[in-house]
């Protein structure tokens, strides 16, 4: 029987034909006229989920664009891993500089070229695959799996975290694992443990109401 591996090799073409697709669903969270959209990714991927042999496979609601989730819980004693990714994609402006439509997935000099092959939907569709591949070949899972995919990644993940409080039973896990970065290299993989954060600060200072001398009364009290 063949290994994962050699089932993701074989099937090479069908999982770019289903990478491909998923680009084509224009799901830019930050446009309200793409809102629906943004759905259709969800209700796509929750379907993938599904067909490959995830259970519990859901759309969930938040305030904003919705979660996806689904798990596969069969193996006892064995640790939970959270496997963590985003469906939204960024806007595609400015258009004159694409060489190509966004949505129109093309193949290039070995790549996939398309909004969102790299940043989150080619990853997610990595791991729909991987699944697929084990489940096929070897029956099982080797540890438990949940996955979850946000819908607002892409515009500060703004219900994120009132999510996650109110799903902390159905997160739990042993590891999470954030699967949105890149490789170093091709055929060179790589953990990443850390990236640049972002701080926003606005500072507003008070002085005197007239003019000061500033070499007698300036610097810092």
């Amino acid at each position: 029987m063949a290994t994962a591996e050699e089932f993701l090799e074989q099937t090479r073409e069908q999982g770019l034909k289903e990478l491909e697709d998923f680009l084509r669903i224009p799901s830019i969270s930050s446009s309200p006229e793409r809102a629906d959209d943004v759905r259709r990714a969800a209700g796509h991927l929750a379907e993938q989920y599904e067909r490959v042999g995830l259970q519990n496979a859901e759309v969930i609601e938040t305030a904003g664009h919705p979660v996806v989730y689904a798990d596969w819980l069969k193996a006892p004693g064995k640790p939970t891993v959270l496997l963590y990714g985003h469906y939204d994609v960024q806007p595609v402006d400015p258009l004159d500089l694409w060489t190509s439509p966004p949505f129109e997935p093309i193949r290039q000099d070995g790549l996939l070229l398309g909004r969102g092959s790299s940043d989150d939907k080619g990853q997610i569709a990595l791991h729909w695959q991987a699944i697929d591949a084990w489940l096929k070949t070897a029956g099982e899972l080797p540890l438990n799996l949940k996955v979850i995919a946000e819908g607002e990644e892409e515009i500060g993940s703004r219900h994120f975290e009132e999510f996650v409080d109110a799903n902390a039973d159905r997160l739990r896990a042993d590891y999470c694992v954030v699967s949105d970065t890149s490789m170093v290299a091709r055929g060179f993989p790589a953990i990443t443990y850390g990236l640049r954060g972002l701080v926003y600060v606005e500072l507003r200072v008070e002085a005197a109401s007239v003019d000061m001398h500033s070499g007698l009364m300036g610097g810092l009290a």
